[in-house]
């Protein structure tokens, strides 16, 4: 029971971590565009609009892609109660590289809107 408690907890990290990001980025971008935190990318740190609005979208996708691995990840990890420790390594495996996945999904959307929104010098398109 130890192992499975140990990664239930492993396996919400991503998830939790997603929707207090996701949050946070959504409500307000780091204060200065900077290359150590938030949302960093070509696109992105042009200037300070790109710079709010990539944190704005991203953080909304975030923290919905967060939500969505939530509860199918708590549910999956349900199903292997009990069961012997090599089958909750591998569902605990497995479902923390699907959910990775889910980490990187939500770049490919941000990158799309501000092409769509802006053009390759940061100004918004009209």
């Amino acid at each position: 029971m130890g192992f499975w408690i140990f990664m239930m907890v492993t396996v919400l990290l991503i998830p939790l971590s997603m929707m207090i990001f996701g949050k946070m980025f959504s409500k307000a971008a780091p204060a200065k565009i900077n290359s150590l935190f938030g949302y960093r990318s070509a696109m992105s740190m042009k200037n300070e609009e790109t710079w709010k609005y990539a944190h704005t979208y991203f953080g909304r996708m975030w923290y919905v892609a967060g939500l969505i691995a939530l509860f199918p990840s708590i549910v999956a990890m349900l199903f292997v109660l009990g069961k012997e420790k090599d089958t909750v390594g591998y569902a605990g495996m497995i479902l923390c590289l699907v959910q990775m996945l889910l980490l990187f999904i939500p770049i490919l959307f941000t990158e799309a809107a501000l092409k769509k929104e802006f053009d390759k010098d940061g100004r918004r398109i009209l």
